[in-house]
């Protein structure tokens, strides 16, 4: 069964779903409400352990330690899931509400009341409470979605329907159907002033989000909507990002993209060069000089003489500390200031290129 097959049948019985759950009362939605908050409790053993396995997968994965906090359970976590539950169904009910009432002079009354939309499409934080959340809250105001995550493909839904080598706008434009690596689309124009495609901000955005999805290795889809169950097919609809190399690890993927730097170390040639191609860690000897204020595990950026930044990472001293280091071996520094400064700047396993 193709993608578009599951999510058009996924799609169909959420709108079954919705028109029973149209004619459901206030009083029927809140019992069930009571029901999910009673099934989580009497399930919580077996949530946990599930829960357990997810932790254990994210250890494994090395995820950063504060997500796996988000996404751990324990005892209290889950009892107030199940609160939550609970409070939602104490809520007055959101349907059936008179928004406005008015009587034209003709005598006609009009009134507009509160329905359910039908199914919604939602874009939420995939932790376990959130989803929880997320359809109580549905489930309550009378509506259902398709709640699922995954990582298999990236799809942005957007005004143009492909990457253009010019201008959409412009005669002779053509779409790019298939782009192998972001270099290769280098020499477009994609930033500047336009409505929409190659010449917008937008693009730019979408270029960015296909440059980091396709490094972590999460291949993208960039298409509209109107086009996009022919382009989840496999025709020629859209753009196509290939994806390169093994997944990114959790932890990495937040270092390159969603760290925040808080300075920077400067690099002479052969430290980037031994960076970039041999993968190995950052030692002081490498180093010419120091910028920012950070302590010892914040994120900084390595870079290179030309200003070019080339990758990021977990820094192993204070800014404070390494100006006496910049240029010495550790083995010097180990004899002139201790055995603890006998020790990289950066270890590889805290670093990630970047472009």
């Amino acid at each position: 069964m193709s993608a578009v097959e599951i999510v058009s049948e996924l799609a169909l019985k959420a709108r079954t779903a919705a028109r029973t759950l149209s004619t459901a009362t206030g009083t029927e939605r809140k019992a069930a409400l009571y029901k999910i908050a009673e099934a989580i409790e009497s399930r919580s053993a077996e949530i946990l352990k599930a829960n357990g396995e997810d932790i254990a997968r994210a250890q494994a994965e090395d995820m950063h330690p504060q997500m796996q906090d988000r996404l751990l359970l324990n005892e209290s976590r889950v009892a107030a899931i199940a609160n939550g539950a609970r409070l939602v169904a104490d809520l007055p009910d959101p349907l059936g509400q008179v928004l406005r009432h008015s009587t034209l002079p003709n005598g006609l009354d009009l009134k507009q009341i509160s329905v359910p939309f039908g199914v919604i499409g939602m874009v939420y934080e995939a932790r376990p409470n959130v989803t929880v959340d997320a359809a109580v809250i549905l489930l309550m105001s009378g509506n259902t979605a398709l709640l699922r995550g995954s990582a298999d493909l990236l799809v942005l839904i957007s005004d143009v329907d492909a990457l253009y080598d010019a201008p959409p706008s412009q005669p002779g434009a053509k779409a790019i159907h298939f782009v192998d690596r972001i270099s290769d689309i280098e020499s477009i124009e994609i930033g500047g002033a336009g409505s929409a495609g190659v010449g917008s901000g937008g693009m730019v955005t979408k270029i960015e989000a296909a440059r980091i999805s396709t490094s972590a290795g999460i291949p993208m889809l960039l298409t509209s909507l109107a086009k996009s169950p022919g382009a989840l097919a496999g025709e020629e609809a859209g753009t196509f990002f290939a994806a390169h190399g093994t997944r990114s690890n959790s932890r990495l993927l937040w270092l390159a993209h969603a760290s925040t730097p808080r300075g920077r170390l400067i690099l002479d040639a052969g430290a980037v060069t031994a960076i970039k191609e041999r993968g190995v860690s950052l030692l002081p000897a490498g180093v010419t000089a120091v910028e920012g204020e950070f302590i010892s595990g914040d994120t900084v950026e390595l870079v290179g003489i030309d200003n070019k930044v080339i990758a990021r990472g977990l820094v192993a001293f204070d800014s404070d500390e390494i100006p006496q280091m910049l240029g010495r071996s550790t083995k010097e520094l180990a004899a002139a200031l201790g055995a603890e400064f006998e020790r990289e700047l950066v270890h590889r396993d805290d670093l990630v290129l970047l472009g």
